[in-house]
C-alpha cells in the first residue's frame, strides 16, 4: 500500500485517496500535442492504485505503445476541503511534492479519435508515481515553484507553476466545486512542455525548486 511520506522521515495519517489530475495547464504543452488550449480546468480522476513511490525504480506497460512521461507539481490535501476559495486553498494542503502523470499516448490518441474517456491511457496500475512530500512552508513563494526532468542526463521538461493557465489556488477551488478533497487524496497540477518516451533502463532526474531531488529509473 503506498504511503505518504514526508522528506523528514514523517509519515501522515490517511492513506492514499483519489488523484484528481488536470490536462493541458500549460499552454505550450497543449500545443506540442496539437490540443486546443483549454479554456477551463480539465479535471481527471485516477485510484490509489496508480500510486508507486518515484524514489523506487518503477516499471511501465509492455505492449500498449508509448509511454510518455508528464512531470508534475503534486499536492497532498490535508483537511477536507469543499466548494473552497481560491484566498484559503493553500490552507488545505499539507504537502507539496513532484508526480509523474505517465502516459499510453497511442492508447490515448485512440481514445481521443473515439471521443471515449482517457481512464485506460492514464489511471493504469503504476501510472503515477509520487515523490515524498515537503511541507508547504519549504517554498516561500508559492506563485513561483520551478520543476525540471533530466532522463540520461538530458533536460527534457522545464517549467514553472507562474506558467500555467489556471493556478493552484484557482485549480484547487474549481477542483473542490465538483469533487470534495478529503486527507490524502492528491491534486496533479498540470505538466510543461517536453512530453516524451520512455524506455526500460532510463534514469531520470525529478526535481523541484531545488529543494527535492528525486533520482530513480524505468525497471525490466
Amino acid at each position: 500500500m503506498f504511503q505518504h511520506q514526508f522528506i523528514n522521515g514523517a509519515v501522515f495519517d490517511y492513506p492514499l485517496g483519489k488523484i484528481v489530475a488536470i490536462g493541458r495547464n500549460y499552454a505550450e504543452h497543449a500545443k506540442e500535442l496539437n490540443n486546443p488550449i483549454p479554456t477551463e480546468p480539465i479535471l481527471f480522476i485516477k485510484p490509489a492504485t496508480s500510486a508507486v513511490d518515484m524514489h523506487q525504480s518503477f516499471s511501465i506497460p509492455q505492449g500498449k505503445g508509448a509511454v510518455h512521461h508528464e512531470l508534475e507539481i503534486a499536492l497532498l490535501i490535508g483537511k477536507t476541503a469543499k466548494n473552497i476559495t481560491e484566498q484559503n486553498a493553500w490552507d488545505y494542503v499539507a504537502g507539496i511534492g513532484l508526480g509523474l502523470d505517465l502516459t499510453l499516448r497511442d492508447v490515448q490518441d485512440k481514445l481521443k479519435e473515439k471521443g471515449h474517456p482517457w481512464e485506460k491511457a492514464k489511471a493504469f496500475d503504476g501510472a503515477n508515481p509520487l515523490s515524498h512530500w515537503l511541507l508547504p512552508s519549504a517554498i516561500s513563494d508559492k506563485n513561483n515553484i520551478s520543476l525540471q526532468l533530466t532522463k540520461n542526463g538530458e533536460v527534457k521538461q522545464s517549467g514553472n507553476s507562474n506558467m500555467m493557465i489556471t493556478s493552484i489556488p484557482a485549480l484547487l477551488a474549481y477542483a473542490s466545486s465538483f469533487f470534495t478533497l478529503q486527507p490524502g487524496d492528491v491534486v496533479m497540477t498540470g505538466t510543461p512542455a517536453g512530453v516524451g518516451a520512455l524506455n526500460v533502463g532510463d534514469k531520470l532526474l525529478a526535481e523541484l525548486h531545488n529543494v527535492l531531488r528525486v533520482n530513480t529509473s524505468i525497471e525490466c
